[in-house]
């Protein structure tokens, strides 16, 4: 029999919000984009840092795993540019550095260790700085950043965005040791200088492709090690005729940078068909654009070097087809490709050299450290890890997460309390309704089309490797993009006691996701309702009994639009729009406090 929805609990309503759940940060994306209409770029901005720390950045680079959830896809097949609004707030926003947390000036007596400059440590440090932290970064490089300075192309960051983000959170007092890699582990732990270590270093090694050939010729280069190289000046040309082995991100930006670097002939090799491709799909599109040809079906044989020098690739090929869901293959020759330069993109992994393997950290069969997912800590308990260094390469966004998880877990550990016991999530629901018509956000569908982003001039985007190609929303695209949000935080809230049964709601629902029924299983209801509920990753809402009929109200949340008409329509207010807020517990705060963003 069915189970009257739980709706104090943060999870279900946080669901429905798709774009959030999605998030690895779970940003308030539905509130930002809101506070973008009217115009109010600097709450935007702030709501956004309260989760993701680098609005900027990531309005620029983030993989955007919002997107493909979000519900306007189900309408018209693409989601809202979440991810390009994002930047809209940061790029439009006024001087907000009285808004940013700052340290206190007298100190908890905690120092915290925290070895890489990347998205993992900066979070962990603005996180645990304003709660009187005293945190020192190690960064084996010259500036900070990780990664995200040295592996992604200026054109599509710009220094300036990294420099103004990072600052925010080094401005507050963190001890940054430049050009010092740490070396031991071991003597960084038993030092007894620090109450923590965190380490997010980052996956900084490159795979190889060792084939014949690869070592008798200069011309191949290790991806990352290439662009690392291009962003200190010490690599500024390239061969003609380039060829890219790898379909990630970091190869988009290898065939992009080359092209920048003289190469006029930019061949990208993928061994699969191109729904294998781990790029995203508007990396891709950017790369095509630029006319980097892309080879589906081709595997990697050897190199081809003639008296030192590379002349071109042999790969063996192949042809595709799907059965039953699996990519099959079938040999269909092989083939030499001519080029002057090899990129190798095929991904990154770990390497940790200097974590001595007897100091009390267990490594698994990849040679990787043992991490506790949630709270991020390894098997010596002290010792943290996050981002690429803890679980592998993936997105800046993942390594924010791992941040803000791993910081809760320091400030736990350093009180002298489990790392285990997590605070809570919490919520808010706020009714929005301003009359018997009228709502406190836009509930009008707009029929309006994705908007296309628009990018500088071919010739002059490769005139130098600085120039940001996106250009970013002009203020009519962002008056039209965020209208295409369908406000999934404000929540259709019933309350079955007011409920008459009159079918009020159920005649003017557009989607037909309002069903009232006799109880049941969920399966069974899934079937019965006016649209059969199909998506079952998403939950039914189930009311308890109405007290006319025994009956119950079910809501099918994958189909709503959140339109209101329901409440509109409704002549007991047993409907009411409600803004959901998730109450996220960050590292000494259980949760934020609203009137901390403006709101």
């Amino acid at each position: 029999m069915y189970m009257r929805t739980d709706v104090g609990n943060p999870d279900y309503y946080h669901k429905v919000v798709d774009c959030q759940w999605a998030c690895p940060a779970h940003t308030n994306v539905p509130e930002y984009i809101r506070l973008i209409a009217q115009g109010r770029f600097n709450d935007a901005y702030i709501v956004n840092r309260e989760s993701n720390v680098f609005p900027g950045i990531l309005g620029r680079t983030c993989d955007r795993p919002c997107e493909p959830a979000c519900r306007r896809t189900r309408v018209d097949g693409k989601p809202v540019a979440i991810c390009r609004l994002k930047r809209v707030a940061a790029d439009h926003k006024d001087d907000i550095r009285d808004r940013i947390p700052t340290a206190p000036t007298v100190k908890n007596g905690k120092r915290i260790a925290l070895v890489g400059a990347g998205p993992a440590s900066l979070t962990v440090a603005n996180d645990l700085m304003p709660l009187g932290y005293q945190c020192t970064i190690f960064e084996k490089g010259p500036r900070p950043g990780g990664l995200m300075r040295v592996n992604i192309p200026a054109f599509r960051l710009p220094e300036e965005v990294l420099d103004e983000e990072i600052g925010y959170i080094t401005n507050m007092g963190v001890d940054m040791q430049y050009d010092t890699p740490v070396t031991s582990l071991r003597a960084l732990v038993d030092s007894k200088e620090y109450d923590a270590v965190f380490v997010g270093s980052g996956a900084p090694k490159g795979k190889e492709l060792d084939l014949p050939g690869r070592f008798e010729t200069d011309q191949i280069f290790i991806g990352i090690e290439w662009l690392e190289s291009i962003h200190f000046g010490h690599i500024d040309t390239v061969g003609k005729r380039v060829l890219i082995i790898g379909v990630g991100n970091t190869a988009m930006d290898c065939c992009r940078s080359a092209k920048r670097l003289g190469a006029t002939d930019v061949k990208v090799i993928a061994r699969k068909t191109r729904k294998y491709f781990k790029a995203s799909p508007w990396e891709l599109e950017d790369a095509e654009e630029e006319r980097v040809d892309i080879l589906e079906n081709h595997s990697p044989v050897r190199f081809i070097v003639e008296s030192g020098k590379l002349t071109g690739m042999e790969f063996d090929t192949f042809t595709s087809r799907e059965e039953n869901g699996k990519l099959v293959q079938e040999p269909a020759g092989r083939t030499i490709v001519p080029c002057d330069t090899v990129i190798l993109a095929i991904g990154q992994e770990n390497a940790f050299p200097w974590i001595e393997r007897d100091m009390g950290l267990t490594f698994d069969k990849w040679d990787m450290p043992v991490v506790d997912k949630v709270t991020h800590m390894a098997t010596r308990p002290g010792v943290f890890f996050g981002g690429d260094a803890a679980f592998g390469p993936a997105n800046i966004i993942w390594a924010v997460a791992h941040g803000h998880q791993a910081a809760i877990s320091i400030h736990q550990h350093c009180q002298g309390l489990p790392v285990t016991e997590r605070p809570p999530d919490g919520q808010t629901l706020t009714s929005t309704k301003m009359g018997l018509h009228e709502w406190a956000y836009s509930n009008d569908y707009s029929p309006v089309a994705r908007q296309k982003m628009t990018h500088v001039e071919m010739p002059r985007r490769f005139s130098k490797m600085t120039i940001e190609v996106e250009q970013g929303f002009t203020a009519d695209q962002t008056a039209h993009e965020v209208e295409r949000c369908l406000n999934c935080d404000v929540e259709t809230h019933f309350t079955d006691s007011l409920c008459i049964e009159c079918d009020a709601c159920i005649d003017i629902c557009p989607v037909d996701c309002l069903t009232i029924t006799k109880g049941g299983d969920e399966p069974d209801l899934r079937q019965r309702l006016t649209a059969p509920a199909e998506n079952m990753e998403q939950a039914l809402f189930v009311s308890g009994a109405l007290k006319q009929t025994g009956r119950v109200m079910v809501k099918d949340e994958n189909v709503c639009l959140h339109c209101g008409l329901c409440a509109e329509r409704c002549p007991t207010y047993a409907w009411d729009m409600r803004q959901f807020v998730l109450q996220q517990p960050y590292a000494g705060v259980t949760f934020i406090p609203l009137e901390a963003v403006g709101r």
